[in-house]
C-alpha cells in the first residue's frame, strides 16, 4: 500500500518530465545568453588587421580585451589597449597608452619623453629610428596612444589624443595563432 501510494505521487498528471530535446534547448540557450553576457561585459576577441603595433603583435594575432580591468583601475603608461578610434567610433583601434591627462609628451632623437623625462620602452626594437614629435600636453581625461612600430602607425601624433571614454579595455591575451600564445 505504501508502494502505492509513493508512485501514485510520483506520477502525478500535473507534473510533467521534461524531453530531452527540451532540456537541451534550454541548456542551448543559457549558454548563448552567458556568452552574450560575457563578450558584453567581461571579454571580448579582436583581430589585429595592421603592422601598427609590431613586434608586440603582428597581423592576423588574434587578442582577448579584458573590458573589466579599467572599471577598476585607470590605464597605465605602456598598457596596450582598444579603444573606438576618435575620428570614426564605428572602428577599433590597439595602441600602447603612453602618456595620461595633464601629461606632457614628446619625443627627441627617437627617444620618448614624458613631462620632460625620457621614459624607457623596452617593448620597441633597438635600433628603431622614427621623427620628433612635439611636446604635446594631453588634455584632463585622455590619452596618448602610439603604436609600437613607430614608422607605420596611425596615431596619436596623427589624430590627437583619445578621450577616455573611447575606451573598450584592456589587451590581456594572444591566443591566435597557437604559436603565439602568450599574456600581453
Amino acid at each position: 500500500m505504501e508502494q502505492a501510494g509513493r508512485e501514485q505521487l510520483e506520477n502525478k498528471p500535473g507534473k510533467k518530465e521534461k524531453s530531452a530535446v527540451m532540456e537541451i534547448l534550454e541548456s542551448i540557450a543559457i549558454a548563448v545568453l552567458l556568452a552574450v553576457v560575457i563578450r558584453m561585459f567581461v571579454f571580448q576577441p579582436f583581430y589585429i588587421p595592421s603592422e601598427s603595433m609590431v613586434p608586440t603583435l603582428q597581423v592576423g594575432d588574434r587578442i582577448i580585451v579584458s573590458k573589466l580591468t579599467y572599471r577598476f583601475s585607470e590605464p597605465r603608461r605602456g598598457d596596450i589597449m582598444v579603444f573606438r578610434f576618435p575620428l570614426d567610433p564605428s572602428r577599433d583601434f590597439v595602441k600602447r597608452t603612453i602618456g595620461r591627462g595633464g601629461e606632457t609628451v614628446e619625443i627627441r632623437n627617437s627617444r620618448l619623453f614624458i613631462n620632460g623625462k625620457p621614459v624607457a620602452e623596452n617593448y620597441l626594437p633597438g635600433g628603431l629610428r622614427f621623427d620628433d614629435f612635439g611636446p604635446v600636453k594631453v588634455p584632463p581625461d585622455s590619452y596618448f596612444m602610439m603604436g609600437d612600430n613607430r614608422n607605420n602607425s596611425d596615431d596619436s601624433r596623427v589624430w590627437g589624443p583619445m578621450p577616455e571614454e573611447n575606451i573598450v579595455g584592456k589587451a590581456v591575451l594572444i591566443y591566435w595563432p597557437l604559436d603565439r600564445i602568450r599574456l600581453l
